[in-house]
């Protein structure tokens, strides 16, 4: 594991726990080292619940609720796709929140439209799930430790909104009971 990736990995487990949050991971083009970058972390069996690799389209619709229309349309390699495959893996596990990574690592398969290095990645916590596009240059192995490490930071910003906040995610105000 990368210096760096344990730290994150530990202060990720630690939020989560005190926060008493459950997460869970849809990985494509990472094949899975966005769980097992947690897993690494002692303790992380409080929060990690598990992941689903979804190599195949297949896998995506049949485990993940991605629909065939979007498959078919705008493709597996799409913000779309990442947002479902989040939402999809949140619902199949029944976490509290999921971050989900699908792209390109290359070397081939890229086009001018979608270049290898293209990868979205998702977060559904309950409110609005939220998708960022990334465009990574390197090595296959490079794109995926790079995939796997911006969607490390999303799920820590995505505890750390939710730490500091007094709303819920979707930024209305909690209501408590008055006493």
């Amino acid at each position: 594991m990368k210096p760096g990736l344990m730290p994150l990995c530990r202060e990720i487990v630690r939020l989560a726990a005190r926060k008493g949050l459950t997460l869970g991971t849809a990985e494509s083009l990472t094949g899975g080292m966005i769980a097992s970058s947690l897993a690494s972390v002692p303790g992380a069996s409080q929060v990690l619940m598990g992941g689903i690799v979804s190599y195949d389209p297949r896998i995506k619709r049949e485990l993940l609720g991605v629909s065939r229309e979007l498959i078919d349309t705008l493709g597996v390699v799409s913000g779309p796709c990442a947002q479902q495959m989040a939402l999809g893996v949140r619902e199949k596990l029944g976490v509290d929140v999921a971050v989900s990574a699908t792209g390109l690592a290359g070397p081939g398969g890229g086009t001018p439209h979608l270049p290898v290095g293209t990868v979205f990645l998702g977060i559904a916590g309950g409110g609005e799930p939220r998708v960022r596009e990334h465009h990574f240059a390197g090595s296959r192995q490079e794109v995926r430790k790079a995939a796997t490490l911006q969607a490390l930071h999303m799920l820590l910003e995505e505890l750390t909104q939710r730490s500091k906040s007094s709303e819920s995610y979707s930024g209305r105000p909690v209501e408590r009971p008055n006493g």
